[in-house]
C-alpha cells in the first residue's frame, strides 16, 4: 500500500511514457521545443510494464493511466498496454494524448485493452488551435477523437484550459459541442505547467469564471462530493442530466487532501506530487537488479516507492500567491 503521513493512500498511478509531444501550446513549452531526455535515460518498455506490475500485484495500485508529452509517440506504446492488461489484477487503464495520431491507434488500443482516453482540445476555431498549438492540427484531433469515440474508449473526456484573451469566450461553445457529440467536457484551470515560467496568476480563467460562463446558456446541477470521491473534477449535470461537465480547480480550489496518486517520470523517477520539488528514483534499482533475479529485487522497488510515497506533502502549494513552478520540465512527467 503507498500511504502517507497524512493519510491518503494512492491507487492511480500516472505514467509518463516520453517527454516528446508533436505540439508546442503556450502554456506547457517554447515555440522550440526542450531539450529531450536521451534514450538510455528512458524507461525500456520492459522497465515500464516491470514498474506497473509491482504497483499493481504489490502496492494497491487498481487504475493506470499513461501519459507523456504525448503518449502516442510512443513506439511500442500499443504492446505496453496489451501487456499491463494481462495482470492480476487488471488495473483499470486509460490514456491521455493531444488526439493526434488517435485516429490510426483508436481500434489497436482498445483491442490491447485500454479503457478509455482524455483528450486535450482548447478551442473549437482552428485559427485558435494555430495559435495556441503553434501547429495546424485541428483537424487531426477532431478526427482522433471521433475515431476514439467510435472504437469503444468510452466515456472520452475532453480537456480544456481556457486563456485570457484567446478562447475565454469558448466555453459554452465547446459544451454545447460536446453533448452533441457525446463527449465529457472537463475544463482545467491554467497551471504553472511553462518551461518559459510564463504563467501569471493574476487574468488566470478562474473555475468560477467558467462557471458563471456556462450559466448563460445551461442549467447547472452540482453532483455533490459523495459522486466525486478523489475525483480532481468537480462534476455537474448539464440541463438535469445525462450529460455533465467537470471543473478542475487546482489553483483556485486545490483537492490535495484527497489526493489518490502518485507519478511515475519517464525516466523512471518516483513523483508525489505534479509540482514536487522532489524525486526519488526506481530507474537506478530496476537497473541494478533484472527481473528475473532471486535477490527479492521487485520487493526492495516496492520498498522504495512506498518510503517516497511516505514523505509525500501535505498539498502542492498552488494556493500560494509566492508558488514558482519548478525547474524540471513537465513534459517528462505527465499530467
Amino acid at each position: 500500500m503507498l500511504i502517507d503521513t497524512y493519510g491518503r493512500v494512492a491507487t492511480d498511478l500516472r505514467v509518463s511514457l516520453t517527454d516528446r509531444c508533436n505540439l508546442r501550446c503556450t502554456y506547457c513549452m517554447p515555440e522550440e521545443g526542450l531539450q529531450w531526455l536521451a534514450k538510455p535515460d528512458l524507461l525500456t518498455d520492459d522497465e515500464i510494464v516491470r514498474l506497473v506490475r509491482i504497483a499493481v500485484t504489490r502496492l494497491g495500485i487498481t487504475e493506470v493511466r499513461f501519459t507523456g508529452g504525448e503518449p502516442l509517440l510512443r513506439p511500442g506504446l500499443v504492446g505496453i498496454v496489451e501487456r499491463c492488461a494481462q495482470l492480476e489484477p487488471r488495473p483499470k487503464m486509460s490514456l491521455t494524448t493531444n488526439g493526434i495520431g488517435l485516429k490510426r491507434t483508436a481500434s489497436a488500443l482498445k483491442a490491447a485493452g485500454l479503457d478509455r482516453v482524455n483528450v486535450s482540445l482548447d478551442t473549437l476555431r482552428p485559427d485558435v488551435f494555430k495559435t495556441l498549438t503553434r501547429r495546424d492540427r485541428h483537424k487531426d484531433v477532431l478526427e482522433g477523437l471521433e475515431a476514439a469515440r467510435d472504437a469503444g474508449l468510452t466515456p472520452v473526456k475532453v480537456n480544456t484550459v481556457l486563456m485570457p484573451g484567446l478562447n475565454n469566450d469558448e466555453a459554452p461553445d465547446l459544451l454545447a459541442w460536446a453533448v452533441e457529440n457525446a463527449y465529457e467536457l472537463r475544463f482545467i484551470e491554467q497551471m504553472p505547467l511553462d518551461a518559459q515560467h510564463g504563467w501569471k496568476r493574476d487574468g488566470m480563467i478562474t473555475a468560477g469564471d467558467i462557471l458563471q460562463s456556462l450559466r448563460t446558456r445551461f442549467e447547472l446541477t452540482e453532483e455533490g462530493s459523495g459522486e466525486r470521491g478523489s475525483a480532481p473534477a468537480e462534476r455537474w449535470l448539464v440541463d438535469g442530466g445525462p450529460h455533465r461537465v467537470g471543473v478542475i480547480a487546482s489553483v483556485t480550489r486545490p483537492f490535495c487532501s484527497a489526493c489518490d496518486r502518485t507519478r511515475l517520470t519517464a525516466d523512471g523517477q518516483v513523483r508525489t506530487c505534479l509540482f514536487a520539488t522532489e524525486e526519488t528514483d526506481l530507474r537506478g534499482a530496476l537497473r541494478a537488479a533484472p527481473e528475473g533475479s532471486t535477490d527479492g529485487s521487485d520487493e526492495a522497488i516496492a520498498r522504495i516507492w512506498k518510503q517516497a510515497m511516505w514523505g509525500k506533502k501535505a498539498g502542492s502549494g498552488l494556493d500560494d500567491p509566492s508558488f514558482l513552478q519548478p525547474d524540471r520540465p513537465m513534459s517528462a512527467i505527465g499530467g
